[in-house]
């Protein structure tokens, strides 16, 4: 399928948690409100018997899944499925039964652009109710779904309790009970903080995610200066000393700077120029070595008592 091998940058992976449960709730008549709620890998089992009806074995599915080992039953379902279906996608198992919000909102967004790429973004004729039925602990679940339908019913058809008589008991109580100092809080105000507690801890798990890679890259700094070929090195145990110096101690970054100035300064090449300059200050020491030396000394001896040899002849 194409949503098999989606990026991480891919639309699908921009769908609010809102419109997950939203979808979540429609096609299997659950009541969740939480992504987290989730993680046992009941509800990605009945998702794939919507859009493949008759290749998962809901018998097997626990929707009372508490223990991470029955929740590990579940996923193990759920691969199957795919691997009969021959569905190449990673289950991350260990993370989504820890009940993190991030990894299994990612999970449940591949989910829903993998459904709707099945059925269109249509499962209208899915019976939930019907399939759950030879799940495991699914009476709960199902009670809990019925008995908000027909709350939700009963409210839309504008029932109200008849306050027009209240009883004596009732006058007596409010007119004796304390003022309250606070209004109570209203289910839209729970709500809201419902999902500012949920945006923390998708922060704190994106947090945590960042400083599990930035320990992995100073982890394996920290074995490559151990390396018995590198470590007696100068660089090397200045590296060391960085990573475990002290959060108010400079004086490692410091001593690593002049020891990368110093190696600089050595291993600075010469230009061709200052080369033959230095070649040339080598040779005239030499020059004038030989140009000194006794035979040399000789023969310019001899040269002189000759030239006034033949001066004298000439003067005669």
């Amino acid at each position: 399928m194409g949503a098999t091998n989606i990026g991480m940058m891919d639309s699908a992976y921009f769908v609010g948690r809102h419109e997950i449960l939203a979808w979540i709730n429609s096609t299997l008549q659950l009541q969740l409100s939480k992504v987290e709620e989730a993680a046992s890998g009941a509800v990605q089992c009945q998702l794939m018997d919507a859009v493949h009806p008759g290749m998962v074995p809901m018998h097997k599915v626990n929707f009372d899944a508490k223990s991470e080992y029955e929740m590990i039953q579940n996923y193990k379902v759920l691969q199957d499925v795919f691997n009969k279906l021959k569905i190449n996608k990673h289950i991350e198992v260990n993370k989504l039964v820890k009940g993190r919000p991030l990894d299994n909102l990612e999970f449940m967004q591949w989910m829903k652009r993998y459904c709707d790429s099945v059925s269109g973004g249509m499962m209208n004729n899915y019976n939930a109710l019907e399939r759950r039925d030879s799940c495991k602990g699914v009476k709960e679940v199902n009670k809990k779904a019925t008995s908000v339908q027909s709350s939700s019913k009963t409210s839309s058809t504008g029932i109200r309790v008849n306050t027009s008589h209240p009883s004596r008991k009732s006058d007596t109580y409010s007119a004796n009970a304390p003022p309250k100092s606070s209004k109570p809080v209203t289910a839209e105000e729970l709500h809201a903080y419902d999902e500012q507690i949920t945006e923390m801890k998708l922060l704190v798990d994106s947090l945590e995610k960042e400083r599990d890679y930035y320990y992995t890259k100073l982890r394996d700094i920290e074995m490559l200066c151990q390396n018995p070929e590198i470590r007696h090195l100068p660089i090397v145990r200045d590296i060391r000393n960085i990573l475990y110096s002290t959060y108010h101690d400079s004086s490692a970054m410091e001593e690593a700077q002049l020891v990368i100035s110093e190696n600089e300064e050595q291993l600075l090449p010469l230009s061709p120029i200052l080369e033959n300059s230095a070649e040339q200050t080598k040779q005239e020491p030499q020059k004038r070595k030989s140009i000194s030396s006794p035979d040399s000394d000789f023969l310019f001896a001899s040269t002189t008592q000759r030239q006034r040899l033949s001066h004298d002849i000439s003067q005669v």
